[in-house]
């Protein structure tokens, strides 16, 4: 298992960069690790049971938490925090991203749904705009 040597997340250009031991080194785009993001949330609690995520285009990482010594959880501007990103899975999202958006494309347009779409408001919750 690759442990990182470097982590700097990059506001302006909205990607995290990653260097790992092995000489490795990944720039993940922030919308790829929102839409990605290992929580319950977007992944449900089995197969079947994602949340496809839509409108994380400009989707920014406000703050940085590292948990233990093998995983970050960082915190994203639409208020999205319960991502566990261990080194493990943020070396998967950066060396296959090319297949991941592949994969999030097709579910998009399987699902009759644009990437910039606003996520529906949930359901029962305390979204009330009055």
């Amino acid at each position: 298992m690759a442990s990182p040597t470097e982590l700097t997340v990059h506001q302006h250009s909205r990607v995290l960069e990653i260097a790992f031991d092995d000489g490795a080194r990944f720039r993940i785009p922030f919308e790829l690790m929102r839409v990605y993001s290992p929580s319950a949330e977007v992944m449900g609690h089995g197969p079947g049971q994602e949340t496809l995520q839509t409108g994380k285009r400009s989707v920014v990482v406000t703050g940085m938490e590292p948990v233990g010594h093998y995983a970050v959880r960082p915190t994203f501007s639409d208020g999205h925090a319960s991502g566990l990103f261990t080194w493990d899975y943020l070396y998967k999202l950066g060396s296959q991203q090319d297949q991941l958006w592949r994969d999030y494309e097709a579910r998009l347009a399987a699902a009759g749904k644009v990437r910039d779409e606003p996520m529906p408001a949930k359901g029962g919750g305390a979204c009330h705009s009055h």
